[in-house]
């Protein structure tokens, strides 16, 4: 049977919700997907306002903002619909939302987003809350794409997301094991912001830049990287804890830049060399192994050589496939966890999150009448 789902991903660095329509079929045991169609619907000044600003909001308003953004939410998913001509083509929505409040240790998050709002405004099914159940049986609830890296990407052995978070999974032991790593390109926007540019487009600014040495050594002190995995980020970490250090040191805007570069790429080297002695069928960091890197960060032609530079001496090769699944990957993996919801699968890995068991995580809200 041929799966035909939406899966919606709106990210930290606030560029837009993705929206990805793909197939997927499961014949033996074996997953496999076709992307048919992917926008990105980059939100308008207010909206990043409103998202940015959401966890200081009194709790009326915060679910206030909750309700009309899911509202929004399925109007861009209706003029997706619309574009592609996917009338009564679409058998589900899976919506991530937009992370505010993420508190694993008092199990807890939250993501903006209604899926009864969505699934008014469509008609169809959605699947939302896809982070709670996970969280609820004592995960971190992150991250969550692993399941689809398992089923849909076999054949990499680590896989990268250099989102506003940055975030790696691995195999190990016939499972994977996956972590946020640290903040990405939230942080990278920020700073290239106060150049009057969205981003730093192929990591040009920060090539002219220098390194500040005594920041990469503040930075790289950061109580977050002393932890063990399972472990994940919130976005407050980038924007509380990270941004207002860097701006403490009052540099150039391209230094900031490329120290916050070497920042990224080092704690990837770091993260890699942490779990390349537990890959599976490795039992040493692994010459001939393959990083899948997705996100908009795969784009950033400075990040991406500088990542090949260090990585080059272990042997691991960087890999940065077509522009749909740089730019839609997490949306589409989206997609394949409402399948499984809908299926009643597991979609959560507990080797990943470090919950109880395996979940089938969701909340299901039918758009149309019985």
């Amino acid at each position: 049977m041929i799966y035909k789902a939406i899966g919606l991903m709106s990210g930290s660095s606030l560029d837009g919700l993705d929206i990805a329509y793909a197939h997927f079929q499961e014949t033996g045991g074996k997953w496999s997907f076709e992307i048919k169609y992917a926008d990105c619907f980059s939100y308008p000044d207010d909206w990043i306002n409103q998202l940015s600003q959401a966890t200081a909001l009194p709790a009326v308003d915060y679910h206030l903002l909750h309700t009309s953004y899911g509202h929004y939410t399925g109007e861009l998913v209706n003029r997706f619909i619309d574009k592609h001509d996917l009338h009564h083509k679409v058998d589900l929505v899976s919506s991530h939302g937009h992370t505010t409040f993420h508190i694993p240790s008092r199990k807890m998050t939250a993501q903006l987003g209604d899926g009864a709002a969505i699934a008014a405004v469509t008609g169809l099914p959605v699947i939302s809350d896809l982070r709670a159940m996970d969280i609820a049986l004592g995960g971190q609830g992150a991250p969550i794409v692993p399941i689809g890296e398992k089923l849909l990407l076999p054949e990499f052995d680590l896989l990268l997301n250099l989102g506003g978070i940055a975030n790696i999974s691995a195999k190990s032991g016939g499972d994977y094991v996956a972590f946020d790593i640290c903040s990405a390109n939230r942080i990278l926007n920020m700073l290239s912001g106060q150049q009057g540019v969205p981003f730093d487009e192929d990591g040009l600014m920060a090539a002219s830049g220098k390194a500040n040495e005594a920041l990469l050594y503040e930075l790289g002190r950061l109580e977050y990287y002393k932890l063990p995995y399972p472990k994940s980020l919130a976005n407050a970490f980038g924007v509380e804890m990270v941004y207002p250090l860097i701006i403490n040191y009052g540099l150039e805007t391209p230094d900031a830049l490329r120290t916050y570069v070497e920042h990224i790429v080092d704690q990837i080297r770091l993260a890699i060399v942490n779990l390349m002695p537990k890959a599976e069928g490795h039992q040493s960091p692994a010459e001939g192994q393959r990083l899948l890197v997705t996100g908009g960060g795969a784009k950033n032609k400075f990040v991406i050589s500088r990542l090949q530079q260090v990585l080059e001496e272990p042997g691991i090769k960087v890999v940065v496939p077509e522009d749909n699944l740089i730019n839609f990957k997490e949306a589409v993996i989206m997609g394949l966890m409402g399948v499984l919801r809908w299926r009643e699968e597991n979609n959560t890995l507990a080797s990943v999150t470090g919950a109880k068991r395996n979940s089938i995580g969701g909340a299901i809200w039918m758009g149309a009448e019985a």
